[in-house]
């Protein structure tokens, strides 16, 4: 049996979300999250030839508020979350397709007001799976 050799990622690293046209996003990788995260703002479902969906507006680049992506996917799923805060609150689960390094995969991320808080996105450990090895002293490893 072979074991495929994990990838080393740090505690921050950059990802892509291709299918929402998003480049180059600093997440902070949380193993205490089980479900990735992200910050959007306007928050709307709609239906699409038939399809539940949402549509939502992010700013990739926390350092440039003018700069602001419209994006709609699916409904995949609509969870009960409780924040690190310890608040819970219903969220839009969304089904995309990831790249960090030269890994490309589909994960699920809710979608949620994280203004308060410094990463837009937090990367939780079912992205996470079995494909990495997190060092807590590095960041950007695979950027």
């Amino acid at each position: 049996m072979t074991t495929k050799q994990k990838i080393i990622i740090g505690s921050l690293e950059t990802i892509t979300l291709p299918d929402l046209a998003i480049t180059d996003i600093q997440v902070r990788v949380d193993t205490g999250a089980k479900t990735s995260s992200l910050h959007v703002d306007n928050i709307k479902k709609f239906k699409k030839n038939g399809k539940v969906m949402v549509r939502f507006d992010l700013h990739p680049d926390v350092y440039n508020l003018e700069n602001m992506v419209s994006c709609e996917a699916p409904i995949h799923d609509i969870r009960r979350v409780k924040s690190s805060n310890g608040t819970a609150e219903q969220r839009y689960v969304i089904s995309t397709l990831v790249k960090l390094g030269s890994e490309l995969w589909p994960i699920e991320i809710t979608l949620t007001d994280r203004s308060d808080m410094s990463y837009l996105m937090l990367f939780g450990r079912e992205a996470i799976g079995e494909r990495f090895l997190i060092d807590p002293s590095k960041a950007f490893v695979n950027s």
